[in-house]
């Protein structure tokens, strides 16, 4: 029993693996489940057996995203004790995930989830709206006389991570998320880059 319940979980991975790999191949058309089970090598029906739906599929990896981002980001936050030292960090690790998973960007974005189930989107924005507030809580805690400025920094933040995302996507995976983003920061946050 427990080399099936192995196997069963070892056929998830390798499905979302896989849908996460064909969203790394730009395409006009949206992925159906015939193509990903071909590419898995698996019967539709096969597929329906570990997901009870192509959303569920999605969700999958947005709980992967989730878990990572959110788990990176409870340390950072633990273990670094400047506030902006924090929010460059967060930064860095958003940018930094995107690089390493650039099917993943197309889900961040909403790219890959436009015929898919509207709950998605929603589950992404609020994943957005999280990473915001973690920024702005950082920003709180640097205080000072910016310290009324901590909700639309956070914001603006906000936006050039989502940005770099849409431009690493659009451009096909070719242009870094990352980039000059340090000398950025250095700007907006008025410190010195590491």
């Amino acid at each position: 029993m427990e080399a099936e319940v192995k196997k069963t979980g070892e056929r998830r991975l390798q499905i979302l693996q896989t849908l996460a790999a064909m969203l790394q191949e730009p395409q006009a058309e949206k992925i159906t489940t015939a193509a990903l089970a071909a590419r898995v090598g698996v019967s539709e029906a096969a597929l329906y057996r570990h997901f009870s739906s192509k959303a569920q599929m999605y969700e999958g990896l947005i709980e992967f995203i989730e878990q990572t981002l959110f788990g990176l980001i409870a340390r950072i936050t633990a273990e670094t004790p400047s506030p902006v030292a924090q929010v460059e960090a967060i930064l860095n690790v958003l940018l930094n995930f995107a690089t390493k998973n650039p099917g993943m960007t197309r889900v961040l974005i909403g790219d890959a989830l436009v015929h898919e189930n509207e709950r998605l989107q929603k589950r992404i924005n609020q994943l957005h709206d999280r990473i915001e507030a973690q920024l702005r809580q950082c920003l709180r805690l640097e205080g000072g006389a910016g310290a009324e400025l901590s909700a639309p920094l956070a914001n603006l933040l906000q936006c050039v991570v989502v940005g770099r995302w849409h431009q690493f996507a659009k451009s096909g995976f070719a242009r870094a998320p990352g980039g000059d983003i340090n000398l950025l920061l250095s700007r907006l946050l008025d410190v010195h880059p590491a």
